[in-house]
């Protein structure tokens, strides 16, 4: 028996509701409110777009100048694409719009975005949680 295909499904920004930036943080991260804080209050906010339709979760992130994201990691391997803006990535350098950096599960990462912040693209084959121990 032929296995059924799915049609396209087509995942529109406009649609898409901006995130909790508590989600998917677990019990213990979320003792981290203080950099929650800081990064609502500078207006840095998500959109889950995709959330895995075809084994994809996409993430569509805005993020003001010169905000910091701090040490981190991921459970999940992952592809950055800047849109628009750009930051400088820690011991990688900087990004600007149409570069992409690759990011394995569980690498310890920060950035600091550039002086028109940065919009950018999140894509993994799963649900990532994140861990701050690094965060500082």
């Amino acid at each position: 028996m032929a296995r059924e295909i799915p049609a396209p499904v087509i995942h529109s920004w406009e649609d898409a509701e901006w995130d909790d930036p508590l989600s998917g943080l677990n019990a213990e991260q979320k003792a981290n409110l203080a950099l929650i804080e800081k990064a609502k209050s500078s207006g840095t906010k998500r959109k889950k777009i995709v959330r895995g339709e075809a084994g994809f979760f996409m993430n569509r992130s805005v993020m003001a100048p010169s905000f910091r994201v701090p040490v981190h990691s991921h459970d999940h391997d992952e592809l950055l694409v800047v849109i628009t803006g750009g930051c400088d990535f820690d011991d990688a350098g900087p990004m600007g719009p149409g570069d992409s950096v690759t990011i394995h599960a569980g690498t310890e990462y920060g950035f600091t975005c550039g002086p028109d912040g940065m919009d950018f693209l999140t894509i993994r084959r799963g649900e990532a949680s994140v861990d701050l121990t690094g965060a500082s």
